[in-house]
């Protein structure tokens, strides 16, 4: 089974520094897997949260299924993740002690054709921040520009 879904997160990096990386299984209802499966969803404004001590994904916009009847999925509704008992702990203790947030980066299908998604414990930049990677990226292209006209 060739899985090709690999939807990420592209404002993330730009938006957050990154700590730790997770990978979470997602409970999904069926006709939420089969319109993943199509690539119609987004991680773009999602973030996860924490309530009753288990990590739910919230904003995560999975279109509805083009070939369902009338039994379809809510595109907006909160999704439960799937993770190990003390990575849940460590993370929920991490979020309420220090001010960090969750985010999601990608949501891909795994090799057994399960969905999964990539999250990441992370601390918000600043806005000088912002400006100091855009200048590095900047400068990393100009001397990407000069090295190719030398070669």
């Amino acid at each position: 089974m060739k899985n090709t879904i690999n939807i990420k997160n592209r404002k993330a990096k730009f938006n957050y520094e990154f700590l730790d990386k997770y990978t979470a299984g997602i409970k999904l209802a069926g006709t939420e897997i089969k319109a993943i499966r199509e690539g119609k969803a987004s991680i773009a404004e999602s973030f996860c949260e924490f309530s009753n001590h288990e990590l739910f994904v919230i904003n995560m916009h999975v279109e509805e299924y083009s070939h369902a009847s009338h039994f379809t999925h809510d595109p907006k509704s909160s999704r439960k993740l799937l993770l190990q008992r003390r990575e849940l702990r460590k993370l929920e203790k991490e979020v309420t002690n220090s001010g960090l947030t969750i985010i999601p980066l990608r949501l891909f299908i795994n090799d057994r054709g399960l969905a999964k998604l990539q999250i990441t414990l992370a601390k918000g930049k600043k806005l000088y921040d912002k400006r100091e990677t855009i200048k590095d990226r900047e400068s990393k292209r100009r001397l990407d520009r000069i090295q190719k006209e030398y070669k």
